[in-house]
């Protein structure tokens, strides 16, 4: 696996359209959001039932991962709803097709 550049993902999920946000960072987002989808995560995501992935950057580097994911949690809510209608209007579950 030397050689190989790992990517590393900055993901909003969302409980419905317009609805609770959640936004982490994590190195394989396919396992992290299969995670939260059978309730593995205990806390925040769980209790709100915050499942579906609207939205998500690649990044090279943990660094800059990290620091896009504290800088837009820091964003309001606005912010981040403008975001999602930009890259995905109709708020389809981007993970959708990725377990069957």
């Amino acid at each position: 696996m030397s050689g190989m550049s790992k990517s590393y993902y900055v993901y909003i999920l969302a409980n419905k359209r317009n609805g609770t946000l959640y936004i982490g960072v994590t190195n394989d987002l396919e396992r992290r959001v299969w995670e939260h989808k059978q309730g593995l995560a205990e806390g925040f995501t769980k209790k709100y039932g915050v499942k579906m992935l609207v939205y998500f950057e690649d990044f090279g580097s943990i660094h800059d991962a990290i620091h896009r994911e504290t800088q837009m949690k820091k964003y309001r809510r606005e912010w981040k709803l403008n975001l999602i209608q930009q890259k995905n209007a109709v708020w389809r579950d981007l993970s959708e097709g990725w377990y069957e």
